[in-house]
């Protein structure tokens, strides 16, 4: 009942929208000092989803299973071994902290969710706060569902919480002062606006904080200082995952001598969110000689798609099973250089080939209908879960068309996810 109730929900429910009023003028309260970007809400229209995702509370519970599998293969010696061998040295050093922003993506398959990867510096969750706080619902049974506005300030003080945490973790005997939210070239990213909003949280709550670029660092008097700030942690935005980038370098440097926290850390990469790490996930025998808990296995068998390492010994086959498989850049990330094999060329196989990438058994992703321009139209969607600790923060989903996820179609963009308990109906 509860299937039938979602399936309908994401196919025929029209009722709760975005208040974008209440959604510009939370955005702009918060980033007075700043100004509200334009292309937060002009340029970058298609950023916010004007409705939700609806998800059944037992996928809900899938997905927590896989999480906590995950965190237990994470926790052996011997898996830690096996995967920190096939990275840099530098960046195998364990400090304390546990990462802030994981995210756990899902397509929801014909078997349940299905995880699709594992990224360490998600992006979108101050956005999806401010979403989730903006949805208004026409209806008394949905506004049910929905569970009313979210409380915006319990919400910041856990983030807060959640920094504070991973500072202590490394200096328990100090306060976290400064942060720096670093990425390259930060005003020209797609979610800069984020960044802001970033800003201005830490700001609120007596933490001051900086954008900076890579480059922007140096070390005087073992501290880590941007301009003539002295900073304490970093929030990492980077996807030089190593901090390999010669522009990285001195930040490569605080990160081996501990200087300062690093939060997510490229530890935290290598253990959780290198792709290479999905065969070795989905590998039951190679799980069990590594002394993984059956338990564990099985939620990682039943929740995980069957990926391999391309190599020059297995291209032949992969490539006459291509149709059923996904093609993804061991380090990529955002969909760069992913391919589906049933678009793949002959010229793009032999990159790939050549290249670093994995094959990931295909797990097409489930629908959400909305009606855009006055037509109904079915986008794509994926599930992404935010934990902290391996416990979910946040659900929020993504609406696209085309072959991989994207922030850029009209309609689509970031969704606020309602999940449905057991049993319910209209």
């Amino acid at each position: 009942m509860t299937n039938d109730l979602v399936e309908a929900l994401n196919r025929d429910c029209f009722c709760i929208a975005v208040n974008k009023e209440a959604l510009d003028n939370s955005l702009e309260a918060h980033l007075r000092d700043s100004g509200l970007p334009e292309e937060l809400l002009d340029a970058n229209s298609h950023l916010f989803a004007d409705s939700p995702v609806f998800l059944r509370q037992g996928h809900l519970q899938e997905m927590e299973q896989l999480i906590r599998a995950v965190e237990k293969v994470a926790q052996n010696s011997a898996y830690r071994d096996t995967v920190l061998a096939a990275t840099p040295t530098p960046t195998r050093q364990d400090f304390g902290p546990r990462g802030v922003f994981f995210g756990y993506d899902f397509h929801l398959g014909a078997d349940g969710p299905q995880l699709i990867e594992i990224n360490t510096n998600a992006g979108g969750v101050l956005l999806n706060l401010y979403l989730a706080s903006a949805q208004q619902a026409c209806c008394d049974e949905v506004t049910t569902f929905s569970g009313g506005r979210t409380n915006f300030a319990d919400a910041e003080y856990e983030l807060i919480a959640m920094f504070k945490e991973e500072w202590q973790s490394q200096f328990s005997d100090k306060t976290l002062r400064t942060v720096a939210i670093v990425d390259s070239e930060p005003s020209a990213q797609f979610l800069y606006p984020e960044f802001l909003l970033f800003q201005s949280l830490f700001e609120r709550h007596g933490i001051e904080a900086i954008i900076a670029d890579p480059g922007d660092f140096t070390i005087k008097e073992n501290t880590l200082w941007s301009g003539g700030q002295k900073i304490d942690l970093v929030y990492n935005r980077l996807t030089d995952f190593y901090l390999e980038r010669p522009e990285s370098a001195c930040l490569l440097e605080a990160y081996r001598t501990g200087i300062a926290v690093f939060t997510p850390s490229p530890y935290l990469y290598a253990l959780y969110a290198d792709k290479r790490n999905l065969p070795l996930l989905s590998d039951s025998h190679r799980l069990e000689e590594l002394g993984v808990e059956e338990d564990v296995i099985s939620a990682l068998s039943h929740s995980l798609p069957a990926t391999v390492t391309v190599t020059k010994d297995n291209a032949a086959q992969l490539w006459t099973s291509r149709k059923g498989l996904f093609f993804k850049p061991a380090t990529g990330y955002g969909s760069r250089g992913a391919y589906r094999g049933a678009k793949l060329t002959q010229r793009v196989w032999g990159n790939i080939v050549d290249g670093d990438y994995i094959a990931q058994a295909m797990v097409p992703p489930s629908e959400r209908q909305l009606i855009i321009d006055g037509e109904r139209q079915s986008l794509k969607l994926d599930i992404r879960c935010v934990t902290y600790k391996g416990k979910i923060q946040q659900l929020s989903a993504r609406l696209y068309q085309g072959q991989t996820t994207n922030l850029r179609t009209a309609g689509g963009g970031l969704a606020t996810v309602f999940s449905i308990p057991e049993g319910s109906y209209f």
